[in-house]
């Protein structure tokens, strides 16, 4: 696979099929190492700890995946907007909007992290967080992942600067790292030096600012290869790469608090059934996030790779190619769904199992097994769709589907089914399940009008 500029890759010759496998296979493990050590933190503390920890973590990450909308829109935003520009060799503007996307980023991720240390007794209240144990281990858990956002924020900037340029080992490096440590923190603060669930969320926050830290360092030391020279005035806004970043961040932004302020609003209802009836929702409403990660991590992976393909097809004209791209998306988003449901049907008590072996948990864990599945293969089908609009850089149609699949039809359905047809908890999870399906709709139909063709 040619380069082009030191630290670019060119994905607009070559193979379809392997330069995705070779951009998306580092982007899959890096998420499937975040996956990893989010889900340590989970078994960590329910094995430890048990249902209120469980919950604890649960609702504090449903908090912190909220407040990491910015970032990810912004950042997903950045990348289509450097890919390309690779992709038409543009390194002025590329300059600008490394600049740009620093600056917007960091500095909100300091103004998300003050309001919402502000307001955390409210935003616990809003969510309904059952009182006891569980509200003070909540709050512990989210304060100190607020303290971390700067961090989480800088990674993403970072990461779509590489992915953007065609770069998806080094991200891994670097979350990899942040990884190890983190899995290895976790288990010593939580189960030797008995700091709850504080110590779960303190060693994420240490493995994210080691991540973080990292990538700033190689992005220096290689500062040359792509034109950014780190001086302070780089870094001040330049006005068309905030008007583009806004333009195509805003929506993409709004898409991803869309569907976490969806995922939010179900966590309240979902906490108010536990008060009433007494099962522990909250804690199985945490088991069917993280093993939901799967999806997550085939999805981002393989749209974060698509959308950097076809932003550099697009951006050099090499329209022929897209169908390819998102024909192979996919098929890989398909393999592992298959897979992934299977192991889940043969295997559900070893692998709800893996989590808590707290019987009030378990004994619920069956009526998990159909959502997930259905959000698999809605996530497979996720693929294609925001491949093609966000390599394309549509923002309408990002606002649209922010709209329609975060607000509309995953709160809608889930109240359908949950209160209209009183199916309880149960019908939330099958609500937000059958909604992950309506991007691919709006997707496919907006890629068949071909009017993605002539977007710059």
């Amino acid at each position: 696979m040619q380069k082009t500029g030191g630290m670019t890759r060119d994905l607009t010759s070559g193979n379809v099929v392997k330069q995705l496998l070779e951009f998306a296979l580092p982007l899959f493990v890096s998420n499937a190492l975040q996956a990893v050590y989010n889900l340590v933190d989970m078994v960590v503390v329910g094995n430890c700890i048990g249902r209120p920890g469980m919950s604890a973590v649960s609702i504090g990450g449903d908090i912190l995946h909220f407040l990491t909308f910015l970032a990810m829109g912004f950042s997903s935003a950045g990348q289509v907007i450097i890919a390309q520009q690779v992709g038409a060799r543009e390194n002025e503007k590329l300059r600008h909007t490394i600049g740009t996307l620093f600056t917007i980023l960091l500095g909100a991720s300091l103004v998300i992290s003050g309001i919402c240390f502000a307001f955390k007794y409210n935003i616990l209240s809003w969510l309904k967080t059952p009182a006891g144990l569980v509200h003070t281990y909540t709050m512990d858990y989210t304060v100190t992942c607020i303290f971390g956002l700067f961090f989480i924020y800088g990674y993403n900037v970072v990461s779509a600067i590489l992915r953007g340029m065609g770069d998806s080992r080094r991200p891994f490096m670097f979350i990899a790292a942040a990884a190890v440590i983190n899995i290895i923190l976790d288990i010593l603060f939580v189960k030797y030096f008995d700091m709850k669930v504080f110590g779960a969320a303190l060693a994420t926050v240490i493995g994210q600012g080691v991540s973080f830290i990292a990538s700033i360092v190689y992005l220096y030391i290689k500062r040359d290869k792509f034109g950014f020279d780190f001086k302070p005035a780089s870094f001040v806004p330049e006005k068309e790469a905030s008007r583009r970043l806004v333009f195509l961040g805003i929506p993409m932004s709004i898409q991803s608090a869309a569907v976490n302020f969806s995922k939010i609003v179900l966590t309240a209802w979902i906490n108010n059934q536990e008060i009433i009836t007494g099962i522990a929702y909250s804690a199985l409403g945490g088991v069917y996030n993280k093993v939901n990660m799967m999806a997550g991590i085939v999805s981002n992976s393989f749209t974060t790779a698509g959308s950097s393909m076809i932003g550099q097809n697009i951006g050099a004209k090499k329209y022929e190619r897209v169908p390819v791209i998102l024909k192979s998306v996919l098929m890989f988003g398909m393999i592992m769904a298959v897979t992934v449901s299977a192991a889940l049907v043969a295997f559900p008590d070893t692998i709800f199992g893996i989590f808590t072996d707290d019987t009030e948990v378990t004994a619920h864990t069956g009526i998990l097994i159909l959502p997930i599945i259905i959000n698999m293969f809605g996530a497979a089908t996720r693929v294609m769709a925001f491949s093609i609009i966000n390599g394309s850089g549509n923002t309408r149609l990002n606002l649209a589907v922010a709209l329609v699949d975060g607000l509309i039809s995953r709160i809608g359905i889930a109240y359908l089914l949950g209160v209209v047809f009183t199916l309880g908890c149960k019908g939330y999870w099958l609500g937000d399940a059958l909604a992950g399906f309506v991007p691919f709709v709006i997707g496919m139909t907006y890629f068949l009008t071909g009017k993605w063709r002539r977007r710059e």
